[in-house]
Protein backbone atom coordinates (compact mmCIF):
# COMPACT_ATOMS: atom_id res chain seq x y z
CA UNK A 1 0.00 0.00 0.00
CA UNK A 2 2.86 2.35 0.85
CA UNK A 3 4.48 1.59 -2.50
CA UNK A 4 1.21 2.42 -4.27
CA UNK A 5 1.04 5.74 -2.40
CA UNK A 6 4.61 6.48 -3.45
CA UNK A 7 3.70 5.89 -7.09
CA UNK A 8 0.67 8.13 -6.73
CA UNK A 9 2.71 10.96 -5.24
CA UNK A 10 5.36 10.55 -7.94
CA UNK A 11 2.71 10.82 -10.67
CA UNK A 12 1.21 13.85 -8.94
CA UNK A 13 4.55 15.61 -8.71
CA UNK A 14 5.92 14.73 -12.15
CA UNK A 15 2.83 14.37 -14.35
CA UNK A 16 0.71 16.91 -12.42
CA UNK A 17 -2.21 14.50 -12.13
CA UNK A 18 -3.98 14.83 -8.75
CA UNK A 19 -4.48 11.73 -6.64
CA UNK A 20 -8.28 11.98 -6.97
CA UNK A 21 -7.97 12.09 -10.74
CA UNK A 22 -5.65 9.07 -10.65
CA UNK A 23 -8.25 7.13 -8.67
CA UNK A 24 -10.92 8.16 -11.13
CA UNK A 25 -8.76 7.06 -14.07
CA UNK A 26 -8.07 3.71 -12.43
CA UNK A 27 -11.78 3.20 -11.71
CA UNK A 28 -12.66 4.19 -15.29
CA UNK A 29 -10.20 1.70 -16.77
CA UNK A 30 -11.53 -0.98 -14.43
CA UNK A 31 -15.12 -0.29 -15.53
CA UNK A 32 -14.13 -0.43 -19.21
CA UNK A 33 -12.25 -3.69 -18.70
CA UNK A 34 -15.16 -5.29 -16.84
CA UNK A 35 -17.65 -4.12 -19.51
CA UNK A 36 -15.47 -5.55 -22.32
CA UNK A 37 -15.07 -8.90 -20.54
CA UNK A 38 -18.80 -8.99 -19.77
CA UNK A 39 -19.62 -8.29 -23.42
CA UNK A 40 -17.40 -11.10 -24.70
CA UNK A 41 -18.81 -13.49 -22.10
CA UNK A 42 -22.44 -12.73 -22.98
CA UNK A 43 -21.79 -12.92 -26.74
CA UNK A 44 -19.98 -16.25 -26.25
CA UNK A 45 -23.00 -17.64 -24.40
CA UNK A 46 -25.40 -16.27 -27.01
CA UNK A 47 -23.46 -17.88 -29.88
CA UNK A 48 -23.50 -21.20 -28.05
CA UNK A 49 -27.24 -21.12 -27.40
CA UNK A 50 -28.59 -19.41 -30.53
CA UNK A 51 -27.92 -20.66 -34.06
CA UNK A 52 -30.19 -18.32 -36.03
CA UNK A 53 -28.11 -15.53 -37.65
CA UNK A 54 -30.83 -12.88 -37.32
CA UNK A 55 -31.39 -13.57 -33.62
CA UNK A 56 -27.65 -13.51 -32.99
CA UNK A 57 -27.41 -10.12 -34.70
CA UNK A 58 -30.26 -8.67 -32.60
CA UNK A 59 -28.73 -10.02 -29.39
CA UNK A 60 -25.31 -8.52 -30.25
CA UNK A 61 -26.88 -5.14 -30.98
CA UNK A 62 -29.03 -5.07 -27.85
CA UNK A 63 -26.07 -6.14 -25.69
CA UNK A 64 -23.88 -3.41 -27.22
CA UNK A 65 -26.55 -0.73 -26.61
CA UNK A 66 -27.15 -1.80 -23.01
CA UNK A 67 -23.47 -2.05 -22.06
CA UNK A 68 -22.68 1.28 -23.75
CA UNK A 69 -25.31 3.11 -21.72
CA UNK A 70 -24.25 1.26 -18.57
CA UNK A 71 -20.59 2.20 -19.05
CA UNK A 72 -21.47 5.89 -19.71
CA UNK A 73 -23.61 5.94 -16.58
CA UNK A 74 -20.97 4.29 -14.36
CA UNK A 75 -18.09 6.42 -15.69
CA UNK A 76 -20.23 9.52 -15.26
CA UNK A 77 -20.87 8.60 -11.63
CA UNK A 78 -17.11 8.24 -11.12
CA UNK A 79 -16.17 11.64 -12.54
CA UNK A 80 -19.23 13.55 -11.35
CA UNK A 81 -19.58 12.35 -7.79
CA UNK A 82 -21.29 15.57 -6.82
CA UNK A 83 -24.24 14.53 -8.95
CA UNK A 84 -25.38 11.40 -7.20
CA UNK A 85 -28.76 11.47 -8.85
CA UNK A 86 -28.80 9.59 -12.14
CA UNK A 87 -31.50 11.93 -13.42
CA UNK A 88 -29.33 14.98 -12.75
CA UNK A 89 -26.32 13.46 -14.50
CA UNK A 90 -28.29 12.33 -17.55
CA UNK A 91 -29.95 15.74 -17.75
CA UNK A 92 -26.60 17.56 -17.78
CA UNK A 93 -25.18 15.05 -20.26
CA UNK A 94 -28.18 15.47 -22.60
CA UNK A 95 -27.99 19.27 -22.40
CA UNK A 96 -24.32 19.24 -23.37
CA UNK A 97 -24.97 16.93 -26.29
CA UNK A 98 -27.90 19.04 -27.47
CA UNK A 99 -25.76 22.17 -27.63
CA UNK A 100 -22.52 20.77 -29.02
CA UNK A 101 -23.68 17.83 -31.14
CA UNK A 102 -27.01 18.73 -32.70
CA UNK A 103 -26.63 16.45 -35.73
CA UNK A 104 -25.63 13.50 -33.57
CA UNK A 105 -28.63 14.18 -31.33
CA UNK A 106 -30.96 14.08 -34.36
CA UNK A 107 -29.37 10.80 -35.47
CA UNK A 108 -29.74 9.40 -31.95
CA UNK A 109 -33.41 10.42 -31.94
CA UNK A 110 -33.71 8.73 -35.34
CA UNK A 111 -32.20 5.55 -33.88
CA UNK A 112 -34.72 5.66 -31.02
CA UNK A 113 -37.56 6.12 -33.52
CA UNK A 114 -36.28 3.22 -35.66
CA UNK A 115 -36.02 0.92 -32.64
CA UNK A 116 -39.41 1.96 -31.24
CA UNK A 117 -41.64 2.27 -34.32
CA UNK A 118 -39.65 -0.20 -36.49
CA UNK A 119 -40.30 1.38 -39.93
CA UNK A 120 -37.73 -1.15 -41.15
CA UNK A 121 -35.63 -3.98 -39.76
CA UNK A 122 -32.42 -5.72 -40.76
CA UNK A 123 -33.12 -7.72 -43.92
CA UNK A 124 -35.86 -5.39 -45.20
CA UNK A 125 -35.59 -3.80 -48.63
CA UNK A 126 -36.22 -0.05 -48.40
CA UNK A 127 -35.87 3.18 -50.35
CA UNK A 128 -35.12 6.52 -48.66
CA UNK A 129 -33.66 9.80 -49.88
CA UNK A 130 -33.04 8.46 -53.39
CA UNK A 131 -31.17 5.42 -52.06
CA UNK A 132 -32.58 1.89 -52.25
CA UNK A 133 -31.20 -1.35 -50.86
CA UNK A 134 -31.36 -4.12 -48.30
CA UNK A 135 -30.79 -3.10 -44.67
CA UNK A 136 -27.73 -4.98 -43.43
CA UNK A 137 -26.97 -3.08 -40.22
CA UNK A 138 -28.50 -0.65 -37.71
CA UNK A 139 -26.35 1.41 -35.35
CA UNK A 140 -26.70 4.23 -32.87
CA UNK A 141 -26.12 7.02 -35.40
CA UNK A 142 -26.53 5.35 -38.81
CA UNK A 143 -27.92 2.41 -40.71
CA UNK A 144 -26.35 0.58 -43.64
CA UNK A 145 -27.78 -0.56 -46.98
CA UNK A 146 -26.56 -2.96 -49.62
CA UNK A 147 -27.44 -0.80 -52.62
CA UNK A 148 -29.76 -1.90 -55.44
CA UNK A 149 -30.74 -0.21 -58.69
CA UNK A 150 -28.84 2.83 -60.00
CA UNK A 151 -27.02 1.57 -63.14
CA UNK A 152 -28.29 -2.01 -62.52
CA UNK A 153 -31.78 -2.91 -63.77
CA UNK A 154 -34.65 -4.57 -61.94
CA UNK A 155 -33.59 -3.90 -58.34
CA UNK A 156 -30.44 -6.00 -58.52
CA UNK A 157 -27.52 -5.34 -56.16
CA UNK A 158 -24.75 -2.95 -57.25
CA UNK A 159 -22.34 -4.31 -54.64
CA UNK A 160 -21.93 -0.93 -52.95
CA UNK A 161 -22.50 -0.48 -49.21
CA UNK A 162 -24.17 2.83 -48.26
CA UNK A 163 -24.06 4.29 -44.72
CA UNK A 164 -26.96 6.67 -44.02
CA UNK A 165 -27.58 8.82 -40.90
CA UNK A 166 -30.57 7.81 -38.80
CA UNK A 167 -31.89 11.37 -38.94
CA UNK A 168 -32.98 10.76 -42.54
CA UNK A 169 -36.13 9.01 -41.28
CA UNK A 170 -37.41 12.44 -40.13
CA UNK A 171 -36.62 14.28 -43.36
CA UNK A 172 -37.33 11.82 -46.20
CA UNK A 173 -40.21 9.57 -47.23
CA UNK A 174 -39.37 5.92 -46.57
CA UNK A 175 -40.64 3.06 -48.74
CA UNK A 176 -40.44 -0.47 -47.36
CA UNK A 177 -40.64 -3.30 -49.91
CA UNK A 178 -40.80 -6.00 -47.21
CA UNK A 179 -43.47 -4.79 -44.79
CA UNK A 180 -47.19 -4.95 -45.48
CA UNK A 181 -47.90 -8.31 -47.05
CA UNK A 182 -44.32 -8.84 -48.31
CA UNK A 183 -45.14 -8.73 -52.02
CA UNK A 184 -45.07 -6.00 -54.65
CA UNK A 185 -47.06 -5.58 -57.84
CA UNK A 186 -45.06 -5.83 -61.04
CA UNK A 187 -46.23 -5.04 -64.56
CA UNK A 188 -44.97 -6.26 -67.93
CA UNK A 189 -46.21 -4.30 -70.98
CA UNK A 190 -46.56 -6.34 -74.19
CA UNK A 191 -47.33 -4.39 -77.39
CA UNK A 192 -48.91 -6.23 -80.35
CA UNK A 193 -49.84 -4.86 -83.76
CA UNK A 194 -53.38 -3.71 -84.60
CA UNK A 195 -53.57 -6.53 -87.15
CA UNK A 196 -52.82 -9.18 -84.51
CA UNK A 197 -55.49 -11.27 -82.84
CA UNK A 198 -55.20 -9.32 -79.59
CA UNK A 199 -57.91 -11.32 -77.82
CA UNK A 200 -56.00 -14.55 -78.36
CA UNK A 201 -52.80 -12.80 -77.27
CA UNK A 202 -54.51 -11.61 -74.10
CA UNK A 203 -55.64 -15.13 -73.21
CA UNK A 204 -52.11 -16.45 -73.80
CA UNK A 205 -50.60 -13.76 -71.54
CA UNK A 206 -53.11 -14.43 -68.78
CA UNK A 207 -52.37 -18.16 -68.89
CA UNK A 208 -48.61 -17.51 -68.72
CA UNK A 209 -49.04 -15.09 -65.81
CA UNK A 210 -51.12 -17.64 -63.89
CA UNK A 211 -48.49 -20.33 -64.45
CA UNK A 212 -45.74 -18.18 -62.95
CA UNK A 213 -47.52 -16.09 -60.31
CA UNK A 214 -50.92 -17.51 -59.32
CA UNK A 215 -49.36 -19.69 -56.60
CA UNK A 216 -48.34 -16.49 -54.80
CA UNK A 217 -51.94 -15.30 -54.46
CA UNK A 218 -52.91 -17.75 -51.70
CA UNK A 219 -49.81 -16.95 -49.62
CA UNK A 220 -50.26 -13.23 -50.24
CA UNK A 221 -53.87 -13.43 -49.06
CA UNK A 222 -52.75 -14.93 -45.74
CA UNK A 223 -50.11 -12.25 -45.25
CA UNK A 224 -52.58 -9.56 -46.30
CA UNK A 225 -55.02 -10.59 -43.56
CA UNK A 226 -52.17 -10.44 -41.05
CA UNK A 227 -50.97 -7.05 -42.28
CA UNK A 228 -54.51 -5.65 -42.21
CA UNK A 229 -54.41 -5.88 -38.41
CA UNK A 230 -51.69 -3.23 -38.38
CA UNK A 231 -52.16 -1.27 -41.62
CA UNK A 232 -55.22 -0.25 -43.61
CA UNK A 233 -54.29 -2.49 -46.53
CA UNK A 234 -56.93 -4.13 -48.68
CA UNK A 235 -57.14 -5.54 -52.20
CA UNK A 236 -60.13 -7.12 -53.90
CA UNK A 237 -58.04 -9.09 -56.41
CA UNK A 238 -54.64 -10.71 -55.86
CA UNK A 239 -54.57 -13.03 -58.88
CA UNK A 240 -52.75 -12.01 -62.09
CA UNK A 241 -54.63 -9.86 -64.58
CA UNK A 242 -54.01 -8.49 -68.09
CA UNK A 243 -55.12 -4.93 -68.87
CA UNK A 244 -55.89 -3.70 -72.41
CA UNK A 245 -55.15 -0.25 -73.82
CA UNK A 246 -54.38 1.29 -77.21
CA UNK A 247 -51.13 3.06 -78.11
CA UNK A 248 -49.85 4.72 -81.28
CA UNK A 249 -48.07 1.58 -82.46
CA UNK A 250 -50.62 -1.07 -81.50
CA UNK A 251 -52.63 -2.71 -78.72
CA UNK A 252 -50.91 -2.67 -75.33
CA UNK A 253 -51.54 -5.71 -73.12
CA UNK A 254 -50.15 -5.16 -69.62
CA UNK A 255 -49.60 -8.14 -67.33
CA UNK A 256 -50.00 -7.27 -63.64
CA UNK A 257 -48.96 -9.86 -61.06
CA UNK A 258 -47.59 -10.26 -57.56
CA UNK A 259 -43.88 -10.81 -57.11
CA UNK A 260 -41.39 -11.31 -54.31
CA UNK A 261 -39.36 -8.05 -54.20
CA UNK A 262 -36.08 -9.95 -54.55
CA UNK A 263 -37.31 -12.18 -57.38
CA UNK A 264 -38.83 -9.56 -59.66
CA UNK A 265 -36.16 -9.89 -62.34
CA UNK A 266 -36.25 -13.71 -62.21
CA UNK A 267 -40.02 -13.90 -62.64
CA UNK A 268 -40.02 -11.24 -65.34
CA UNK A 269 -37.40 -13.15 -67.32
CA UNK A 270 -39.37 -16.41 -67.02
CA UNK A 271 -42.58 -14.72 -68.18
CA UNK A 272 -40.89 -13.00 -71.13
CA UNK A 273 -39.24 -16.22 -72.31
CA UNK A 274 -42.63 -18.00 -72.16
CA UNK A 275 -44.22 -15.15 -74.15
CA UNK A 276 -41.54 -15.26 -76.86
CA UNK A 277 -41.88 -19.03 -77.27
CA UNK A 278 -45.69 -18.95 -77.35
CA UNK A 279 -46.08 -16.02 -79.77
CA UNK A 280 -43.66 -17.74 -82.16
CA UNK A 281 -46.22 -20.54 -82.57
CA UNK A 282 -48.94 -18.26 -84.03
CA UNK A 283 -49.00 -16.42 -87.36
CA UNK A 284 -51.80 -14.08 -86.30
CA UNK A 285 -49.93 -12.51 -83.35
CA UNK A 286 -46.96 -10.20 -83.82
CA UNK A 287 -45.09 -7.71 -81.66
CA UNK A 288 -45.46 -4.03 -82.47
CA UNK A 289 -42.75 -1.39 -82.43
CA UNK A 290 -42.49 2.23 -83.59
CA UNK A 291 -42.80 2.28 -87.42
CA UNK A 292 -43.91 4.60 -90.21
CA UNK A 293 -46.51 3.31 -92.62
CA UNK A 294 -48.78 4.76 -95.33
CA UNK A 295 -52.47 4.15 -94.74
CA UNK A 296 -54.92 4.42 -97.68
CA UNK A 297 -58.34 4.85 -96.14
CA UNK A 298 -60.14 4.31 -99.45
CA UNK A 299 -58.68 0.87 -100.01
CA UNK A 300 -58.07 -0.17 -96.41
CA UNK A 301 -60.70 1.67 -94.38
CA UNK A 302 -64.13 0.43 -93.34
CA UNK A 303 -67.01 1.18 -95.72
CA UNK A 304 -68.83 3.25 -93.12
CA UNK A 305 -65.72 5.34 -92.47
CA UNK A 306 -65.08 6.33 -96.12
CA UNK A 307 -63.43 3.12 -97.33
CA UNK A 308 -64.13 1.06 -100.43
CA UNK A 309 -67.74 -0.18 -100.64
Amino acid sequence: MEQFDQYSHWIQENLLIPINAQQNLFSTLLVILVIILLRYLIIFLVHRQIKDVRKRYRWRKNIAYFLTFLSVFLIGRIWFQGFQSAVTFLGIFAAGVAIALQDLLVNFAGWFFIMWRRPFDVGDRIEIGGHAGDVIDKRLFMFTLMEIGKWVDADQSTGRVIHLPNGMVFKNPLANYSQGFSYIWNEIPVLVTFESNWEKAKQILLKIANEHAEHLSAEAEKRLMKAAKKFMIFYTKLTPIVWTSVKDCGVLLTIRYLSDPRKRRVTEQAIWEAILRKFAEYDDIDFAYPTTRFYNNISEGKPGAGGKQ
